[in-house]
């Protein structure tokens, strides 16, 4: 990737300024926030779903007819459904003070898509995702030239896994393949970047052999391009084991996606920042990218529930920051508008972490 220009070298260079002077603010948790609007199944099926059919899509291989699937709960579909929530979400947090917003494109694959029977729509839903995004960031970018703002595109882990089985009497069985995965982030990644986004994360990975399938997508694509993107790498720590799904500590986890040379690795969800500060220190000391990190707000209850405030969440990660742990940091789920102010706030007055040579040079 590191062999092509950039899409964008304006707008990776004004990044790039803004990653070298301060922490970055990311966004907080989409599903939190849409889950207070307590929308039904007609919210989420819209006047376009109405009556079972979507006009606007030509896909002989959508062979399932969505009015079959309850759709209340695909949040990736309200993009197309109610543009108005998803931007109300955006700008929430862009006021609230984040430098970028992820696109509500998290389970906008074909293989998560399959689940309501619009696979078909994924490369809309990651184009409208990124458009909604970019008009946000565009918009209070005019307000607050000082503060440029851009747009993360999301790629999501999807709901297959290629590492690992999801028969326990058949190890050895796979309900995907790398190609098939591939596939699926090249559709969606081509979405996005028509879209408008500034930069593709590949977020939340459990099994790093999916991420290596987006890896490689987005490694053909831009070669298809002739530009790249800077790409950002999350994982997730899946408990207090301290390892990924597919067995990965965090040390194991950068080092086998460091050959991608990504803007950052970082690690989100799962856990709370308390849970998430030693897997955090680990990739600090190690990386030789930008280390990022957006936790949950602590664990989830009995309710399923995330109790944790914003100033509790603040405080923990202002010392992440003093202790110059970051480049950028944000929340995940249970993490409202409220908390990212409180994190800003928290992590203003800290310099980031600083930069290794090895990755100044390659830049």
């Amino acid at each position: 990737m590191s062999t092509l220009p950039w899409l964008h070298p304006d707008r990776v260079a004004l990044l790039e300024q803004a990653l070298r002077r301060r922490i970055l603010i990311l966004d907080g948790g989409m599903g939190t926030m849409l889950q207070g609007h307590e929308l039904d199944e007609g919210g989420f099926r819209g006047a376009r779903f109405e009556h079972g059919h979507d006009g606007h899509a030509h896909d002989p291989h959508a062979h399932e007819h969505p009015g079959a699937c309850d759709l209340k709960g695909n949040n990736d579909l309200l993009t197309l459904t109610r543009p108005d929530i998803i931007r109300g979400v955006h700008d929430a947090y862009l006021e609230a003070g984040a430098d970028l917003v992820e696109t509500n494109t998290f389970n906008s694959t074909r293989i998560s898509q399959a689940d309501y029977g619009l696979q078909h729509l994924a490369h809309e839903l990651n184009l409208e995702g990124a458009q909604l995004a970019r008009a946000a960031c565009d918009a209070m970018t005019a307000k607050t030239p000082h503060q440029p703002r851009f747009v993360i595109g999301v790629l999501g882990p999807t709901s297959r896994t290629a590492s690992l089985s999801p028969d326990v009497n058949d190890p050895g069985f796979r309900n995907v393949t790398f190609e098939e995965l591939a596939e699926n982030y090249t559709e969606s990644a081509n979405g996005l970047i028509d879209g408008g986004a500034d930069v593709i994360m590949v977020e939340t990975i459990f099994d790093t052999l999916n991420a290596k399938a987006a890896l490689f997508a987005l490694s053909e694509l831009f070669h298809q391009r002739g530009a790249r993107l800077p790409v950002m790498i999350s994982g997730t720590i899946t408990d207090r084991s301290g390892r990924t799904l597919s067995g990965q500590t965090a040390e194991a986890f950068y080092y086998s996606v460091r050959h991608a040379r990504p803007l950052s690795v970082g690690f989100n969800c799962a856990l709370g920042a308390d849970d998430l500060r030693p897997h955090i220190q680990t990739l600090s000391s190690i990386a030789d990218s930008y280390v990022s990190t957006h936790p949950n707000a602590g664990l989830p209850n009995a309710f399923g529930e995330y109790d944790e405030t914003p100033e509790h969440m603040a405080d923990v990660i202002g010392g992440f920051a003093r202790d110059g742990l970051l480049n950028l940091v944000g929340g995940c789920c249970g993490t409202t508008p409220a908390h990212i102010r409180a994190i800003a706030a928290a992590v203003r007055n800290h310099p980031p972490r600083a930069l290794p040579s090895t990755i100044a040079e390659a830049a």
